[in-house]
């Protein structure tokens, strides 16, 4: 009679830190170098303790897929992502089970295909206008492309939100996001959290940022409602709009004005900074490569004179300034590391885990790791042409995430950074300031540039 073998279960390998602290100042001073260094020296899987927890660190993409997608439902978000709740709500981002799988099919249509479509002209036309700004600019003295791609990415999520004219509105509000994001930040840093009822200075201007955020979102929402209250037939071609009348297939019910600010405040988030910060990459590395900057110039230059063809389907022929897209999303992943913890106990592989086991999967050290990236560190947009992926295994590329919880905007960001590329390198050279140049990754909320990236501009002779 054959019997079954059970494998021995082994240890996961621990990673020393210091007595007490563990690993915590480490990883809190320098968490990409120390996530690369554990790369270096752990095969599959490491354990480090950090502020008092211990933290699961997945090294490759199989184990990735495994808790992105193949038992996604043990894997719930971490603590990190309560944090973030405390300002998103319970948006899609941050929900869980089944009001997750509601919002998320209730929310879908308004990224599918044919809407996208709809908002490449704007998407163009607010990138024509930064265009019209450069050409007033002083080509001798340096210019913060990460506030323009900030301003940028800002007019285009909240014409896609709202098409209606509200600047006034929004005036301020990318201040308030940038407040609410180094809060979130420090409040995952820190020993001890002062609970948001004491009047702290951190605390008192997290909830005026949030207040302030929170008075525009509603404000659009109340006054769109009042409009149908006159005339219920007036529809807008927006994501508002949509997200407003789509109703659940089993109840008939729309989303609540709450669930309404949480679904749009994450939009509005993600649709901005994180767009933003892949730009401000973007164009740091093409004024380092101008030859490849040079390749985008003939693509745009060609595709999009093309007067036979709406902008959408120029977009699309767009390929070479996508597979650019690609590669700075490889070396700069707005979302560097994805936190989960697991509901049940749980194998993977020879290990074996308790209920709420903490793991962090980084994008940032898969993106780098040198058996699925050849030269992991070089600048490469040639990797993402045809083929070249086939023997990749899939998990290897994160830069949305993965699994049922993948972004739900990423072509609408994939289509916005290609259109953005296209247009502004078809009439400007950007270039460093000098040649010794560098911008450093300030891992936060997101992965920002450290500082700002300031470039000099120069007008393309036509």
């Amino acid at each position: 009679m054959a019997t079954s073998i059970v494998p021995t279960l082994t240890t996961v390998p621990h990673h020393r830190g210091w007595p007490l602290v563990g690993s915590t100042y480490p990883f809190i001073s320098d968490p990409l170098g120390f996530m690369l260094r554990l790369q270096e020296q752990y095969e599959r899987l490491a354990t480090v303790k950090v502020l008092g927890r211990t933290l699961n660190i997945v090294q490759t993409a199989e184990d990735a897929k495994y808790i992105l997608q193949e038992n996604n439902r043990n894997y719930h978000k971490s603590e990190a992502y309560r944090i973030l709740a405390i300002f998103l709500g319970n948006g899609l981002l941050t929900s869980e089970e089944d009001f997750w799988r509601r919002q998320r099919k209730l929310a879908q249509p308004a990224f599918y295909k044919q809407r996208l479509a709809l908002m490449t002209d704007m998407m163009a036309w607010e990138t024509e206008l930064l265009v019209a700004d450069w050409k007033t600019h002083d080509p001798t003295q340096p210019r913060d492309i990460s506030k323009d791609m900030l301003g940028l990415t800002l007019n285009i999520v909240t014409k896609a939100l709202f098409s209606t004219d509200v600047g006034d509105r929004v005036a301020g509000i990318s201040d308030a996001l940038n407040g609410i994001m180094h809060f979130a930040d420090n409040t995952l840093k820190s020993f001890i959290r002062v609970p948001l009822k004491y009047p702290t200075p951190g605390n008192v201007q997290f909830l005026r940022a949030v207040q302030k955020v929170e008075e525009v979102i509603y404000g659009i929402i109340n006054g769109r409602r009042e409009q149908w209250k006159q005339d219920p037939d007036l529809r807008y071609d927006d994501l508002l709009d949509m997200l407003m009348r789509t109703r659940d297939e089993e109840t008939g019910e729309t989303m609540s004005d709450g669930q309404l600010r949480d679904e749009v405040t994450t939009i509005f988030m993600a649709g901005h900074e994180t767009t933003a910060n892949a730009l401000s990459w973007a164009l740091y590395l093409l004024a380092r490569y101008p030859e490849v900057a040079h390749k985008i110039r003939e693509e745009s230059t060609e595709v999009l004179a093309q007067k036979d063809k709406s902008t959408f389907e120029k977009a699309r022929e767009l390929r070479y300034t996508l597979q650019v897209v690609q590669e700075v999303m490889r070396l700069y992943p707005p979302a560097w590391v994805i936190s989960r913890r697991s509901l049940a106990e749980d194998q993977i592989g020879p290990y074996a885990f308790p209920t709420d086991s903490y793991f962090l999967i980084s994008p940032y050290t898969l993106h780098r790791r040198p058996e699925y990236w050849q030269e992991p560190e070089a600048f490469n947009p040639d990797r993402f042409t045809e083929g070249n992926a086939k023997d990749r295994p899939t998990y290897a590329y994160l830069p949305f995430g993965g699994g049922p919880r993948l972004c739900i905007g990423n072509n609408f960001a994939l289509l916005e950074m290609q259109l953005v590329l296209a247009i502004l390198l078809r009439d400007f050279e950007v270039s460093l300031l000098s040649p010794d140049q560098v911008v450093e990754p300030e891992p936060m909320v997101t992965l920002r540039p450290k500082g700002s990236v300031t470039l000099k501009l120069k007008k393309v002779k036509g």
